[in-house]
């Protein structure tokens, strides 16, 4: 399993992660905190002091279409928002 699927890049994470030094994740929904942490710590190297996690419902979507109206859901996906001990960053955006 693997249980980081993508980092979140919003106006609203950047602001979080500015302010109050924290970074939100898009995460496996069968992953627990204590995986997620691991999960993060290893692949970033940093310190985790909390994680909090919550899960997104899919919201129902429907478009009119010549055959009639077509109904569908969006996916739904589980959210983790983690805060480092000060000092520490995770850049996204560096070369390896």
């Amino acid at each position: 399993m693997e249980i980081l699927k993508k980092p979140l890049l919003t106006e609203k994470v950047t602001q979080l992660t500015e302010k109050l030094n924290r970074y939100a994740f898009k995460v496996d929904h069968r992953a627990n905190k204590i995986q997620i942490k691991a999960a993060i710590e290893q692949m970033y190297g940093v310190n985790i002091v909390a994680v909090n996690t919550m899960k997104y419902v899919g919201k129902l979507k429907t478009r009119n279409t010549k055959a009639g109206a077509v109904q569908g859901r969006s996916a739904t996906y589980k959210k983790a928002i983690i805060t480092l001990k000060d000092g520490e960053v995770i850049d996204f955006y560096s070369t390896i």
